[in-house]
């Protein structure tokens, strides 16, 4: 797994160093506004992000992908992660498929960085990886998650429920297996 860059943006595996960042992304009651059952718990504790940390780890030794650091390039600090993993499912009946994540702190916000990050994702997945399908979901209030997934490209699908959370689904079909 080699790193890589977009215009503004670092992504690399996720690295223990990255637990404090961790936590201070998933202790923000605004980051999980639109999270409710998709997204994990609030963490509370400093050792939950280290869990946190090594579940996304061994998702690397496992499946050989998962979620990503995301760096500013600038300044190299940490921003939040995104990339893609593998989701055994189900999840609205879909098993087995590669879902584009990604989480910011919210100091980035608003500035593009969500786009860009999801852009480099969906190209990573179908050009370096080769995927024939990849995959998102979001809570169907998040209208700033869904206006990216829908601007690199992902057609939106069904409405279903996950976790008592009411999501949408979206997808795209490698423009290569066409």
């Amino acid at each position: 797994m080699q790193p890589f860059e977009s215009e503004r943006l670092r992504f690399r595996p996720v690295l223990d160093a990255d637990a404090p960042g961790m936590f201070t992304l998933d202790s923000d009651p605004a980051v999980h506004r639109y999270l409710g059952g998709i997204g994990g718990q609030l963490v509370t504790e400093p050792a939950q992000s280290i869990q946190t940390v090594a579940f996304i780890q061994e998702q690397y030794r496992t499946n050989g992908i998962g979620r990503w650091a995301v760096l500013l390039r600038a300044t190299n600090e940490f921003m939040g992660w995104a990339g893609l993993k593998l989701v055994a499912g189900p999840i609205n009946q879909q098993r087995d498929f590669y879902d584009l994540g990604y989480r910011f702190l919210p100091r980035y916000w608003g500035q593009g960085y969500g786009y860009e990050a999801a852009q480099a994702w969906l190209n990573y997945g179908f050009g370096t990886l080769a995927l024939g399908r990849i995959c998102a979901y979001a809570d169907v209030e998040n209208a700033g998650s869904r206006r990216i997934l829908e601007k690199i490209g992902l057609q939106q699908g069904n409405a279903f429920d996950e976790n008592g959370t009411h999501c949408v689904w979206y997808e795209a079909q490698n423009p290569r297996h066409l």
